[in-house]
């Protein structure tokens, strides 16, 4: 065979540019599931896996205050990222947004929730949904500022959010998140540990959701070796609802626990759960509905207004006229027997800053 044969075999055999656009698609795809399972890749290894205790992050200003047993004022205020304010909807509520539009928003926001905090003078805070260096949130510092505007507290961080990339939603990712729980004390705290809680949901889900926590800290009593324990805590929010019972039996079992040993026990936060005897009117308009907290054993007791709500449906921004918004009592707290409550009340704030009204409750230890 001669060359000028072998030359007019090798042409037959090149693909023309018609064959060519059959690989094309063929190639996207494999482009697309190589990028998919790279990204998956990259979220397993960047994974945040707290141990089951640790101690928790703390703040620059340390306290010598001791207790002398006299009332004690404590706040819960799921302060909603200062992204959550009365002009915001979620996604996850039916409504479109993650979160404020813009920096300014955030800081008014901010600002709102500051001014509430020190207008309660507690002197315990339990806060919920602070970011500390999030997309979301333009990247501010909320623990540190409201760390500013409580000069005289001790300050205590447990992270329960932190991803490199959420890749939710696909078309305005909500990108990298640094989010968590944060307790301020006006006396001293000899410790302050996070407490992992079990996690519902499975891989690859798992690795961009939260991990949520318990924040334990603990005030000693003078002359006597009991302590004030302190729990703060925001449960599950959008699982079956496995999660939140697996978290609320966890939580009763430490708290049972800190009981036994003598401890005066607290426990506040958003526990995404109504309380036993609340009646809340879920309307057929609704796209979250919570589930219910179990009765507790006759050394606990519930702590909570429902005069006031104190969460709202994230399905619209804020319409208190509106056939479709939706309220909830959310927010609270579980107390031991060997305390007496004074006082609880709803802060009605209108959800002006967050999608929640803070709680305080005054007690005296007995």
């Amino acid at each position: 065979m001669n060359q000028k044969k072998l030359h007019s075999i090798s042409s037959n055999r090149t693909p023309s540019k018609k064959h060519h656009w059959y690989f094309y698609p063929g190639l996207v795809c494999l482009a697309l599931i190589l990028s998919a399972v790279g990204f998956v890749g990259y979220l397993t290894a960047t994974e945040y896996r707290p141990t089951q205790m640790e101690p928790a992050e703390t703040g620059t200003t340390d306290i010598q205050k001791q207790y002398q047993g006299k009332s004690l004022r404590i706040l819960t205020f799921n302060t909603g990222y200062g992204g959550l304010g009365k002009e915001s909807d979620f996604l996850m509520d039916g409504g479109s947004g993650t979160g404020a539009s813009d920096k300014e928003t955030v800081v008014k926001n901010m600002h709102g929730i500051e001014n509430i905090l020190q207008k309660a003078n507690a002197d315990i805070y339990f806060l919920q949904e602070i970011d500390k260096d999030s997309r979301r949130t333009f990247h501010q510092n909320q623990l540190t500022q409201y760390a500013n505007a409580l000069p005289k507290y001790e300050m205590y961080y447990a992270p329960n959010y932190v991803c490199k990339f959420v890749p939710y939603p696909v078309q305005k990712p909500i990108g990298e998140i640094h989010s968590g729980i944060a307790t301020y004390s006006r006396y001293d705290v000899t410790s302050s540990d996070r407490y992992s809680l079990p996690v519902p949901f499975q891989w690859p889900v798992r690795t961009a959701n939260l991990k949520r926590c318990l924040l334990v800290s603990r005030i000693p009593l003078e002359n006597t070796s009991k302590e004030i324990v302190m729990i703060n805590l925001h449960l599950e929010a959008y699982d079956d609802g496995e999660g939140k019972i697996a978290q609320t039996q966890q939580l009763m079992s430490l708290m049972q626990e800190e009981y036994a040993k003598g401890n005066y026990v607290i426990a506040g936060g958003d526990f995404n759960q109504t309380f036993p005897d609340t009646k809340t009117e879920i309307k057929s308009t609704s796209e979250w509905i919570p589930g219910v907290l179990e009765q507790l054993p006759s050394e606990w007791r519930y702590v909570y207004d429902d005069t006031v709500p104190t969460c709202r449906l994230l399905n619209q921004p804020y319409d208190p006229e509106s056939e479709r918004t939706q309220h909830y009592v959310l927010d609270g707290f579980i107390v031991s027997s060997n305390i007496d409550v004074l006082r609880v009340e709803t802060m009605d704030e209108k959800f002006e800053y967050s999608d929640h009204n803070p709680v305080v409750m005054d007690i005296q230890l007995k």
